[in-house]
């Protein structure tokens, strides 16, 4: 077995031939690392037709595109999607192959860390290269894999001394996306399909795919509401204030399992990871779990009548008091004074 490099691949998740965002967004982290690693940064890609969408992965960094074409391997099938990327990661042994913590990711890691023995990291939000000590041995360069643990209790790092091989899947919107101003002169290396009896043992019956009609992740405001709203009625000043500034209505997991707001409109650690240019939370007592999911933001504004409630603690500005109050004035406010 060849000796583990310093390279970072990233598996480049595709759905009918689209890229998803999360894939660019660990191939912007995997370009830091790598240059960490003084490694090389490479994406793995799996599909049908799909030389074209492939060559955007040069825009973030990669350096070289590990591509399986094959009509059969259009859409997502775990048995020969884990094949192919168990058999590559057992030829080349890089340091650090990443995933996006979707469906598709969360179903393919596991599967290719068993194969090949590596740890393997779930829901990491960040990323990081590090010497440690580690029971009197001393380690280098090991990646660092943070993520809540104990129900978002605490921050836990995590790392894996004993594998040469170490593995995390990512969430959406956790890693900034950073595009180079020139992409980069990278080189697409074909790998050939080849069909393996266990390939029909699953098979794709039907497909139905709805597209998410929300895009937080893409709004440059966003009003979040929380359970100290106390009801859905007074959950409506939340899209009021969002009507007026021209922003998003989201709310933490409290809110969604009130049934103030539907899931899809969730920020939190079970939610959307957000990184607006200004994030308005209302109600929010700011636990870790909704913190994971906003504390980016470029400027957050608090309200909240608990002077002590930990939002405080990372907001820019904070407002102490009744928001059924606070809300109606900030939008006369800005109807009247500042628009």
């Amino acid at each position: 077995m060849p000796i583990a490099n310093n390279d970072v691949w990233v598996f480049i998740e595709q759905r009918s031939g689209k890229i998803a965002d999360v894939s660019f967004e660990l191939l912007s982290k995997g370009r830091k690392l790598a240059a960490q690693l003084r490694g090389s940064l490479k994406a793995v890609l799996i599909g049908s037709d799909i030389n074209k969408e492939a060559k955007q992965v040069f825009q973030f960094g990669a350096q070289e595109i590990l591509l399986t074409d094959h009509p059969d391997l259009k859409n997502y099938n775990t048995l020969p999607y884990s094949r192919i990327l168990s058999h590559l990661v057992d030829k080349h042994q890089p340091r650090i192959v990443l995933f996006g913590a979707t469906f598709i990711g969360r179903d393919l890691a596991p599967r290719v860390a068993s194969h090949t023995k590596s740890g393997l990291t779930a829901d990491c939000t960040d990323l990081q290269i590090s010497d440690v000590t580690y029971l009197r041995n001393d380690y280098k360069q090991l990646l660092l894999q943070i993520r809540p643990a104990f129900g978002g209790n605490i921050i836990a790092t995590i790392i894996s001394p004993d594998t040469k091989i170490q593995m995390a899947t990512v969430r959406e919107g956790v890693m900034e996306l950073s595009p180079l101003e020139k992409a980069a002169e990278g080189k697409i290396t074909k790998i050939p399909f080849e069909k393996d009896e266990t390939d029909e043992l699953v098979q794709i019956i039907e497909r139905h795919q709805e597209e998410n009609k929300v895009n937080l992740k893409a709004a440059p405001i966003i009003v979040a509401g929380g359970y100290g709203l106390g009801s859905k009625n007074n959950f409506g000043l939340i899209h009021e204030l969002a009507d007026t500034l021209g922003g998003e209505v989201a709310g933490s997991r409290a809110a969604v399992d009130a049934g103030f707001i539907e899931p899809n409109r969730q920020v939190g650690q079970t939610g959307v990871t957000v990184r607006p240019k200004l994030y308005i939370a209302v109600g929010i007592s700011g636990a870790i779990q909704h913190r994971a999911g906003m504390e980016e933001a470029n400027k957050i504004i608090a309200i909240n009548s608990d002077p002590e409630a930990p939002i405080f603690d990372i907001c820019h500005y904070g407002i102490v008091g009744d928001a059924i109050a606070v809300i109606p004035k900030m939008i006369d406010t800005y109807k009247h004074k500042l628009k």
